[in-house]
């Protein structure tokens, strides 16, 4: 297994310094996740990229919801790209779909020519689409370089016999790589069912707030399913089994 590559889900520049501290080959930058992932700050983001010496890829995606973007969101996205570009980050993911459910395969190929030499992910908004194999080939001719998905389940669990097509399906011609829920405890099994070659992980421990005094009735993000007191960084000790793992 020793041509498996990890990148590991991180939410935060502590989290990439643990997945790099761990042994990955990768991380995927992002913020947000209670709402699937945005756009990191530019300071997080070029702070990662002094403090970082594997590979950064960067989430490209200005908010939660759909993924159909208006002109003033799409402008905002180039900027991202360009910012990214500037500062020296490897890759970077995105994902764009039209109101009807098919891949958005104009404003893809436009942001792909702009993302270069950068590398580009296609994210789980293939997960959302409408006509699995259709997409597939768009994203494809497009010209992204890998396709992030759990086979249009939740869990990448849950997927992998969908996943396990999908990568038949691609051959040489674009990298699958399984990713949501994927842990020590499941990751053996998928490369099993899906011989995949790349795979996005997360394995995170809740770190308590220092906060002494806590006013408990009140939510800044006004749900009380968002922890207010407790952080959620991913662990260097469960990368590091990961990475022992795959290289069995």
């Amino acid at each position: 297994m020793n041509s498996i590559r990890i990148e590991v889900c991180c939410n935060s520049l502590e989290s990439a310094i643990n997945a790099q501290k761990g042994g990955a080959h990768r991380v995927e930058l992002c913020s947000n996740l209670y709402e699937g992932g945005t756009t990191p700050s530019m300071g997080e983001i070029s702070l990662a990229r002094k403090k970082l010496h594997i590979k950064l890829n960067v989430l490209i995606r200005p908010r939660g919801g759909d993924f159909v973007y208006s002109p003033d969101e799409t402008d905002i996205i180039k900027r991202d790209i360009l910012f990214c570009k500037e500062i020296g980050v490897d890759g970077v993911v995105i994902g764009f779909l039209k109101p009807d459910g098919n891949i958005d395969t104009s404003l893809t190929k436009e942001i792909i020519e702009l993302a270069k030499p950068m590398s580009v992910t296609f994210h789980r908004a293939y997960d959302m689409c409408k006509d699995p194999e259709r997409a597939l080939e768009e994203i494809i001719e497009a010209g992204a370089h890998r396709l992030l998905t759990s086979g249009i389940k939740n869990k990448a669990i849950d997927g992998v016999d969908n996943i396990a097509s999908l990568v038949k399906l691609a051959g040489d011609r674009i990298i699958i790589m399984p990713g949501s829920g994927i842990r020590a405890n499941n990751i053996l099994e998928i490369i099993e069912k899906t011989a995949a070659k790349e795979y996005h992980v997360s394995e995170r421990i809740s770190i308590d707030s220092p906060m002494q005094f806590r006013r408990e009735n009140i939510f800044m993000g006004g749900m009380p399913q968002i922890p207010e007191y407790e952080k959620r960084i991913i662990d260097p000790v469960k990368i590091m089994e990961i990475m022992g793992l795959v290289k069995l």
